[in-house]
């Protein structure tokens, strides 16, 4: 199959690793350099924001394990965690952890052989601060409208697909 005629001017997709542009969809190919650099701001972008809010020297993992170990304010085990965030490897959540606790922004609690993390009062004020950051800075600066809005989400629910077809071919990849 031929790939489409682009426009004159058009120099072509907008892609980090040409070698992988396939006739079939180079827009695959344009979204993954998209959602690299996507990635790469926002994790900048959260360990920024992070340290306004008064917690340096954080990685962005460990940022996310504290908004996940904060959210809807249920204590959370590990494997829980790992399972939401979609993370493979349980040893660099459990670094992260054991880095927050000892930053006293996340407690520990053993429950007869299960182990759950929960955010501290210091945690929930930093995580606080973050959002108000995170207003200022982003939202604001945003000027969502309701189109918008709808758009973002959109582009969330199409994210999650993509995701779970990235999860079923790494599966089918390491199959071979």
């Amino acid at each position: 199959m031929k790939p489409a005629a682009r426009p004159k001017g058009d120099s072509g997709p907008i892609v980090s690793s040409a070698h992988l542009v396939s006739a079939q969809s180079a827009e695959m190919s344009e979204f993954e350099f998209g959602l690299i650099v996507a990635g790469n701001a926002f994790h900048r972008w959260v360990v920024h924001c992070m340290s306004a809010a008064g917690l340096k020297d954080l990685t962005p993992l460990d940022v996310v394990v504290l908004h996940h170990v904060t959210h809807r304010a249920r204590d959370k085990r590990l494997a829980d965690i790992c399972f939401i965030m979609n993370v493979e490897d349980t040893h660099l959540v459990n670094y992260a952890l054991k880095k927050l606790q000892n930053l006293g922004v996340v407690a520990s609690q053993k429950n007869g052989k299960e182990v759950t993390y929960a955010a501290t009062d210091v945690g929930r004020a930093y995580v606080q601060r973050y959002r108000e950051i995170r207003e200022r800075c982003l939202i604001d600066a945003l000027h969502a409208d309701d189109a918008l809005n709808r758009d973002i989400g959109e582009l969330a629910r199409l994210l999650r697909v993509l995701s779970g077809m990235y999860d079923q071919a790494a599966r089918s990849a390491a199959s071979l």
